[in-house]
């Protein structure tokens, strides 16, 4: 047998250790194809009977879809993963799909299944194969896989329990349409048996819809009757909260240790983090004057790679606001920004990247200031210089009389620098992580 690995990233290579080690490809001739060794290397398909596809290679790529045609079957590691685990009854696999919220609900509910005591694993989108985990595997082991559109897209197995979180337009320059989206992420239901269950987010039509696709039983979440307690700010974290408890609660974990989890978590590297406080004082200090500090709080939401994202983080924040966006364009549309950035008490929009003009056209309308840098190093150092003079417009006080404005004498009250560039990275990164690291690198240099 011919066997090709397409792409050979983090998955390709632990597709390849897996295929050495497995007596069913032990005779086969096992080729990489990848674009950083060989310019050419999508025109080599049909010189082999079976390729395992790693997710960041389109799966409606042209060369793909006419190898499939002159007869080349197609898998991945995912599905590797699933063939595996039938042998394996007693493994239940846990699917997370959404649009956004996938890292954080799969990391919240492992880490709460993990203080259950569960013999919990996390897996897939989020940056670990799950072939990697299959010698780990034990009676009852629970596997959480994050699954993203390109995983499920030909994906022909679902998940003992599913589970579908917020579903909106994205990727629409790999998906055809958003009708092929829905269609991908439709997969991680339309294979379930009776047996199986189904979570969905009720407030979401194409949660609902996608959950109409399963034979198993339907378990609507409402986040709004939510009770708990989180440190990670956002209407869309409650939602990630809620599915995260419900699943945890239908695997047998006691409220209270759900709840004390959820009290902690304080959310995944570049999904509104925290990166830094700046404390600004803008006067002098006397005895009959007094003049309390202003701070300017840093987030990081780089994993923001779309616009309804972008718009969740804006409504995260009551707070006076300047919003950092921009970079590698996905045939999103931009215009639902203007309405939330009109009732958002933002007071700059700073575009850098190489969809700023399209995004700046989107969202003229909103009547928020808007200015575009060459990149992110100027987009920070703009927003830091803007926050620091904002503090006495923002007070409607000469800078003498500071100590008197309400914005100052509270120190909660911040002003916010919020990193959320509703586009991908590729632009002028490697990936959203990079992105936000150097983001964070740069922030820390200011002074």
């Amino acid at each position: 047998m011919n066997i090709s690995i397409l792409g050979f990233g983090r998955e390709g290579k632990s597709t390849l250790k897996f295929l050495k080690k497995n007596y069913k490809y032990k005779n086969a001739q096992i080729s990489i194809l990848d674009k950083k060794t060989d310019k050419n290397y999508l025109k080599k398909l049909t010189n082999f009977n079976l390729i395992f596809r790693t997710p960041g290679i389109p799966y409606n790529l042209p060369e793909i879809q006419k190898a499939i045609k002159s007869g080349v079957k197609f898998s991945s590691a995912t599905a590797l993963f699933f063939d595996e685990i039938k042998k394996l009854k007693t493994v239940k696999i846990i699917g997370i799909t959404g649009t956004k919220g996938k890292g954080t609900t799969s990391t919240l509910l492992y880490k709460i299944l993990k203080a259950c005591r569960k013999n919990a694993f996390l897996a897939g989108n989020i940056g670990k194969s799950p072939i990697d985990l299959i010698p780990k595997l034990k009676k009852n082991s629970i596997v959480i896989l994050e699954l993203s559109s390109f995983q499920l897209q030909d994906l022909k197995k679902s998940p003992d329990i599913a589970v579908v979180l917020n579903i909106f337009p994205d990727h629409m320059d790999s998906h055809k349409n958003f009708s092929e989206y829905l269609i991908s992420k439709a997969s991680i239901a339309k294979f379930q048996k009776k047996s199986d269950k189904i979570f969905y987010d009720i407030t979401n039509k194409y949660s609902k819809l996608i959950a109409q696709k399963s034979k198993g039983k339907k378990i609507p979440i409402d986040f709004q009757h939510s009770q708990y307690i989180s440190a990670m700010p956002g209407e869309h974290n409650l939602k990630n909260i809620a599915m995260a408890a419900a699943v945890a609660l239908f695997l047998g974990c006691p409220k209270e240790k759900v709840a004390k989890i959820i009290k902690n978590f304080k959310g995944n590297e570049h999904r509104l983090e925290l990166a830094r406080v700046i404390r600004v004082n803008p006067c002098e200090r006397s005895v009959s004057n007094p003049c309390k500090s202003v701070s300017i709080n840093f987030y990081n939401d780089s994993a923001s790679t779309n616009p309804q994202t972008t718009i969740a983080a804006i409504k995260a924040f009551k707070e006076p606001k300047i919003l950092i966006a921009g970079g590698k364009d996905k045939g999103l549309d931009y215009k639902p920004l203007t309405q939330t950035l009109k009732r958002s008490n933002t007071k700059l929009v700073i575009l850098f990247g190489e969809n700023k003009n399209k995004i700046a056209k989107a969202v003229k309308k909103s009547g928020v200031k808007i200015k575009m840098v060459k990149n992110l190093n100027e987009a920070i150092r703009l927003a830091y210089q803007t926050a620091k003079f904002l503090i006495p417009q923002l007070s409607n006080s000469p800078i003498n009389q500071f100590p008197n404005s309400p914005i100052l004498q509270s120190t909660n009250s911040p002003i916010i620098v919020l990193f959320s560039p509703a586009a991908a990275s590729f632009d002028m990164f490697k990936d959203y992580a990079d992105r936000g690291k150097k983001f964070k690198e740069l922030v820390k240099k200011l002074r």
